[in-house]
């Protein structure tokens, strides 16, 4: 676990120097083509800014695109105190808690550490859970919190998403007769943005693939440590896959945030999915049971 720890830091200062090597390079050979060193300040600046807001305010922007709302104590009675009694167990603050309205069941984390972490779950989650299924979900979130996963996996979701804007932006430059006087970055626009929309979703894929799928067993296993009872979030993960549809609020960008893959009515191969399959965490979850009856 504490391995774990280290790995999480490390790559989101890998990822965050990342973005900013690409921003500036890019901004350096547009200056190159128009002749114009203000474009690679602005590059530098803007890279900058960017890993600025991504690690201050990526949960807000997370939150939002997801249509998360304050859950309020009185209504979600059950929610606040399953979520105050496992934050003292774990030994971390209570994170701010907040309701998704979308029938699908879901649940996710965010936040850049434990004293600014908030945890969202759907309101379909809320209605089929159980009291003990829903101390599995939220033990699982907390446990990310707890394993400090929450910063990388919001940090990768507004970086990841800016290279899709960057490929659109190139893409629109072009076909709207971007260039300069002689007309020799137009094609320099729709190479860099044709490279862009072919690399983004294959760069989005193999990111998520490398923040999440481990540390969804990592935090299933945590978060059964935490209750004691692996039945619990073993039953609630075959609820949440039994559901038949989309969490619509879910986007590609925020996939691999959440419990159980949000996009499951889709057929994709294993080699791509974003989560371990469903039945192979609930066998370690049982096999986790039964080595802690042993």
């Amino acid at each position: 676990m504490y391995k774990s720890y280290d790995t999480n830091v490390r790559m989101t200062w890998f990822l965050m120097t990342i973005f900013l090597v690409v921003v500036i390079g890019i901004g350096y050979a547009f200056a190159q083509v128009y002749g114009d060193p203000a474009i690679l300040y602005g590059a530098v600046l803007f890279a900058l800014l960017m890993n600025f807001f991504s690690y201050w305010y990526s949960d807000k922007i997370v939150l939002s695109i997801s249509g998360a709302r304050p859950a309020d104590k009185e209504t979600y009675w059950d929610l606040y105190t399953v979520a105050e009694n496992l934050s003292i167990t774990a030994g971390i603050p209570l994170p701010k808690l907040y309701v998704i309205p979308d029938a699908a069941p879901n649940a996710f984390a965010t936040g850049r550490n434990k004293e600014h972490a908030a945890v969202a779950v759907t309101e379909g989650l809320l209605g089929i859970l159980n009291r003990s299924e829903l101390e599995g979900v939220i033990a699982h979130e907390l446990s990310h919190i707890k394993n400090r996963d929450i910063l990388l996996s919001t940090i990768v979701v507004v970086l990841v998403g800016f290279v899709s804007i960057l490929s659109d932006m190139f893409l629109r430059g072009a076909l709207w007769g971007g260039g300069d006087r002689e007309g020799r970055s137009g094609g320099i626009l729709v190479l860099v943005g044709l490279v862009l929309a072919i690399v983004s979703p294959i760069a989005v894929t193999l990111i998520q693939l490398a923040v999440s799928r481990k540390r969804e067993f990592l935090a299933d296993a945590s978060g059964a440590l935490l209750t004691r009872y692996p039945e619990g979030l073993a039953s609630a993960l075959k609820k949440i896959s039994s559901y038949p549809g989309e969490l619509k609020s879910a986007r590609q960008a925020t996939a691999h945030m959440y419990i159980a893959n949000p996009f499951r009515g889709k057929h994709i191969s294993k080699l791509f999915m974003t989560h371990p399959p469903v039945e192979e965490r609930i066998a370690a979850l049982m096999g986790l049971k039964t080595k802690t009856e042993v």
